[in-house]
């Protein structure tokens, strides 16, 4: 195994390849892959070469590596709508450090407007930074830091705000958004849009700056938000062209693809509009009027309670009633599963022979009658929980599982039974919200 220096080390590195022997000065970086050694080279690239072909390492004083041209301050014009850019993570705005050869994010006010020059036209840019975060790392305190920051925007006169996200649990965060401004009957004071990409800024194929374009434009000229569906919206490729992207509720979207753009839908109702984007502008294509009157503007969104913990499961040929038990025995503040079909669990034994099914049924029925809180959604997405079809659903029904007639999808679910949690917690106050359409995710007037 060959002793690399640590990351940021100069160094000379000499190895044997097929053309014989080749030295490179550069910076060790850390191995791109096993028994690997990666580097820094002096004209700002990576090399990597198997350790089996390292010769000898030589530790410097020093290298001189290539350094990008210092980006001159860009002047905004005042004249155009403030809006608020609120980084998350995610790889939108990124931009390789030549130093370090690590992925950084590309957003400071100057180094955007540079790398995205269309925003210049379109609104006065300011830029507050939360994070760098994995999406995937994203937890309910995070939301909680993107609502206060949204409501500081509103009240420093921004008309709306754009927050920059990692795809992969963006409609969690959307959803979040949407409960905590609108959940308890209000709507923001501007619009609230949310973006990221499927491809990275180097790549030819990236789809960060159309989408960047289309947040922004919506953030600055879009409609005051009604409070339903429209408190907070995705802005996304709608598909795998240019030119159009798609703004969709933020309480009723998914990701569907995890590579393609385009990747996002929304769930049991259609989209809100399209941007058209071009080399020269962009403009808001609406589709049908929503058909609600706009709710009461407030000026603090409710957060949601950081101390709130749902255990989540998935039916299917294993689940299990000690699993259960576990997550009761530990204390979670409620249940909640993802069923099968119009929202069945595997609670039935009809041919006798599986009572692990029974020993599930009896472990939330007595869950249920001790005051516990099981809520379900459906593993299809798309329609509704619908528990009176089947007998199986009207005994789930009686055991007191709560669920039925819901179209909320099931990641805005999750999130909207964590609002009703926040609020109250009793069980009778869930089932009530839960029957609600609190932000446009429940929408009665849909096709189901």
């Amino acid at each position: 195994m060959v002793d690399w220096p640590e990351a940021g080390t100069a160094v000379r590195l000499v190895v044997k390849t097929w053309a014989g022997e080749t030295s490179h000065d550069g910076l060790a970086l850390p191995p791109a892959g096993p028994k690997l050694v990666t580097m820094k080279l002096v004209n700002g690239y990576n090399i990597s070469y198997p350790e089996l072909v390292v010769k000898s390492i030589e530790i410097l004083d020093s290298v001189e590596i290539y350094e990008e041209e210092v980006i001159a301050s860009i002047p905004q014009d005042d004249s155009l709508p403030l809006v608020h850019l609120i980084h998350t993570g995610g790889t939108i705005a990124s931009k390789v450090d030549y130093k370090t050869g690590a992925v950084s994010a590309r957003f400071e006010p100057d180094e955007l407007l540079d790398a995205v020059p269309e925003l210049r036209s379109i609104a006065k840019i300011h830029v507050v930074k939360l994070g760098n975060m994995w999406s995937d790392d994203i937890r309910p305190r995070h939301w909680n830091r993107m609502l206060k920051a949204t409501a500081e925007a509103f009240e420093e006169g921004a008309v709306g705000v754009v927050i920059t996200h990692g795809t992969d649990t963006l409609h969690y965060t959307a959803a979040a958004m949407s409960y905590g401004w609108s959940g308890q009957g209000g709507r923001p004071s501007g619009r609230i849009a949310l973006t990221g990409s499927q491809r990275s800024p180097d790549r030819g194929s990236s789809d960060a700056a159309e989408n960047l374009i289309a947040a922004v434009h919506w953030a600055a000229n879009g409609p005051i938000p009604s409070g339903y569906g429209d408190s907070a919206v995705v802005v996304l490729h709608a598909d795998s062209s240019d030119g159009r992207c798609a703004v969709l509720p933020g309480c009723a979207t998914r990701k569907y693809h995890s590579s393609r753009r385009g990747a996002f839908k929304p769930i049991n109702q259609n989209p809100i509009a399209h941007i058209l984007v071009n080399r020269d502008s962009a403009s808001i294509e609406f589709f049908e009027p929503r058909g609600h009157d706009a709710r009461v503007e407030t000026d603090t969104p409710t957060y949601f309670d950081e101390s709130i913990r749902i255990a989540e499961f998935s039916a299917g040929p294993h689940l299990h009633s000690d699993l259960v038990q576990a997550a009761i025995n530990s204390g979670y503040d409620a249940l909640y599963f993802h069923g099968t079909g119009l929202g069945h669990l595997p609670i039935q034994d009809p041919e006798n022979d599986s009572p692990e099914n029974i020993k599930l049924k009896f472990t939330l029925e007595d869950y249920c009658n001790s005051g516990g809180i099981v809520v379900l959604t459906t593993q299809t997405i798309h329609g509704p929980v619908h528990l009176d079809v089947y007998s199986k659903g009207r005994v789930q029904q009686e055991m007191g599982i709560i669920g039925h007639g819901s179209l909320c999808p099931p990641s805005s679910g999750l999130v909207k039974l964590h609002h009703l949690l926040s609020l109250d917690g009793k069980r009778d106050d869930v089932i009530s919200g839960w029957e609600q359409d609190l932000c446009g995710e429940n929408p009665y007037d849909s096709q189901s």
